[in-house]
């Protein structure tokens, strides 16, 4: 039941996201210390050539997708009687960050130029975390060059990758 009402408020931010030309990137429901945390991160969609630090999500696109959202479960709480997820939570929406998470082949593909960390599952050269600019994505390799060093991590091998925050 949970995950079902969940998966309709995926839907209602989705609507929300885009009518400001953002999507969504994670919706997450969490306990904290302060309570349940309705977590929705808005990203901009890819355009297909590489993003720049400066193209992120701001401040005021999360007020307004938060001030959208919130009215539209708040409604739909007065029509069902109850909370959307049937429990009191707050709501917060967010970016995916300087330092977001790189998930997938097309992720690796928009953030070329940018620094990153990658962490494999198994060693590669003796190697399994590794630091860097992605400089490609071919052949189902990240490229990453670190100094005067190149390496060539196999997607399928990746664990996880994030950017690193670049000044």
């Amino acid at each position: 039941m949970a995950s079902e009402r969940l998966t309709q408020v995926r839907a209602a931010a989705e609507r929300v996201a885009q009518s400001y030309g953002l999507e969504i990137f994670d919706v997450q429901l969490r306990r904290e210390s302060i309570g349940t945390v309705l977590r929705v991160i808005i990203d901009r969609p890819d355009r297909g050539v590489p993003e720049a630090p400066e193209d992120a999500v701001g401040i005021e696109e999360c007020q307004r997708v938060s001030q959208d959202l919130s009215a539209i479960l708040d409604v739909e709480e007065e029509a069902l009687g109850e909370a959307a997820l049937a429990q009191e939570y707050t709501l917060e929406v967010s970016s995916p960050g300087l330092d977001r998470p790189l998930r997938h082949e097309a992720d690796y593909r928009r953030f070329v130029g940018r620094l990153a960390k990658i962490v494999t599952t198994e060693a590669i050269n003796g190697q399994s975390a590794f630091a860097g600019r992605i400089t490609d994505v071919r052949a189902g390799d990240v490229v990453l060059a670190e100094g005067r060093r190149t390496h060539h991590v196999p997607l399928d091998r990746i664990k996880r990758g994030h950017l690193e925050v670049e000044f």
